[in-house]
């Protein structure tokens, strides 16, 4: 009872750290940029936006949106990561090594080689198909009937399957001649998000973190094995299948609006639990926090770098993260 007491305790602290650090890279990454603008203008564009005022549109049409996006995208692709190692119980567990992300990829070339005009809710759709398809490939053939999802096992499926369905996008986009298209989803960019992309990603990507709270208690209960799930009478099969399907779903989202990012669904959820325990009632909210600041701080990073790509500043520290998990085991969790 008391270690249960000094762990809400830590959370409490945690927490609200983790906002502030938030709010203030948000903050940092609208003022950051290639025009000098001053903070009263900033305020000013926010509180009294004039559309004839140039600095005005900068802020409110440009540098908002994408850090809004680049916020959504790293609480979608963190819970996702975390959803995924929770039922998998892999430690190495990733949207992006599974295969999710290259489906998604896949499935957005074949949409725009069909119409080059295509609205965001059928890009999402498609997301979603695409990592589905992935996902699907990557889970039949890591998973052994003895061990579960064998870490090592996924891990060569997810390779071996992402490296196929890139060469088919890059397939499609040579004969379909969509090579700008294709550079901007494998190198992963925040930089065109619009506000279009943002009044359906953020209700969606909302109502599917509340979800993922509302299921944190199955999935604490789940991450201690399926045997004792089931002992504890939990339909263990459904609960995978929905958390499953919603981490495919954010993982089609964040495809759709900056293309392929890797490691942060990854790395963030083994912060999450470093610092707040195995509880998934804790574990999902912070890991939502701790990706919206990862990916706002990368893709501010990117923008001082002269627009790197925001996926090679998240790789820096997420290959050397990945390694070493490698050499701990890959462990399951």
């Amino acid at each position: 009872m008391k270690s249960k007491n000094k762990n809400s305790i830590h959370f409490s602290v945690i927490f609200p750290i983790a906002c502030i650090i938030l709010a203030v890279t948000f903050w940092i990454s609208i003022i950051i940029g290639n025009a000098v603008i001053d903070t009263s203008v900033i305020f000013d564009a926010i509180f009294n936006y004039d559309p004839m005022d140039m600095n005005h549109n900068i802020i409110i049409d440009v540098r908002i949106p994408r850090d809004i996006g680049a916020l959504l995208v790293g609480v979608a692709l963190a819970v996702s990561g975390a959803g995924i190692q929770s039922v998998t119980r892999n430690s190495l567990a990733d949207p992006s090594l599974i295969g999710l992300n290259s489906g998604a990829a896949l499935m957005l070339a074949l949409t725009y080689a069909v119409s080059p005009v295509i609205s965001f809710p059928i890009l999402i759709l498609a997301g979603f198909i695409g990592a589905m398809l992935g996902g699907a490939m990557v889970l039949m053939i890591g998973r052994s009937r003895k061990d579960g999802f064998n870490p090592v096992r996924l891990i060569l499926a997810g390779a071996a399957i992402s490296a196929l369905l890139s060469a088919l996008s890059q397939a499609v986009a040579l004969f379909f001649r969509l090579n700008q298209s294709l550079i901007f989803w494998s190198s992963g960019g925040v930089s065109g998000t619009s506000w279009e992309q943002l009044y359906i990603g953020i209700p969606v990507v909302t109502v599917i973190v509340v979800i993922f709270i509302l299921l944190s208690g199955q999935l604490s209960i789940l991450n201690l094995g399926e045997s004792v799930a089931k002992g504890l009478g939990q339909n263990v099969k459904l609960i995978r299948t929905v958390t499953m399907l919603l981490s495919m779903l954010l993982a089609g989202i964040s495809v759709a609006i900056v293309g392929q990012i890797a490691f942060v669904g990854l790395m963030i959820p083994h912060i999450a639990r470093f610092l707040v325990g195995t509880d998934y009632k804790k574990v999902i909210p912070l890991t939502a926090i701790l990706g919206g600041c990862l990916v706002v701080g990368a893709d501010t990073i990117a923008r001082l770098m002269g627009e790197a790509p925001v996926s090679a500043i998240i790789s820096f520290v997420g290959v050397p993260y990945f390694l070493y998990l490698i050499k701990k085991g890959g462990r399951t969790i």
